[in-house]
């Protein structure tokens, strides 16, 4: 052969063995490889998908609801009972108070 000898022993060392792709190029494929081992997954099922509450929670979902409007309720009663107070002893809240 008359061309330039092409062995692995005289190749410039400078070459790694298996130059990195461009990164579009390394995208390009990604996207491809993503399309074709891509399995279709059912939907997923999120908490009040159905119309209707399934009976085994309908207990605790009651209980739940009572307690937070007692909760509800009884902090608006309370502050306004303190705001009463307040007024009984002519006590105005400081407008600086980050509460209000």
């Amino acid at each position: 052969m008359t061309g330039p000898d092409t062995t692995p022993e005289t190749l410039p060392e400078t070459l790694p063995e298996n130059p990195p792709l461009p990164e579009s190029v390394r995208d390009h494929l990604g996207h491809e490889l993503r399309s074709v081992y891509t399995e279709p997954a059912p939907e997923p099922r999120f908490l009040g998908d159905e119309p209707t509450v399934p009976q085994e929670f309908e207990p605790q979902l009651r209980r739940l609801e009572t307690r937070l409007k007692t909760h509800e309720e009884g902090t608006e009663a309370v502050e306004q009972a303190l705001d009463r107070i307040l007024d009984a002893f002519g006590v105005t809240p400081d407008a600086s108070d980050p509460k209000k």
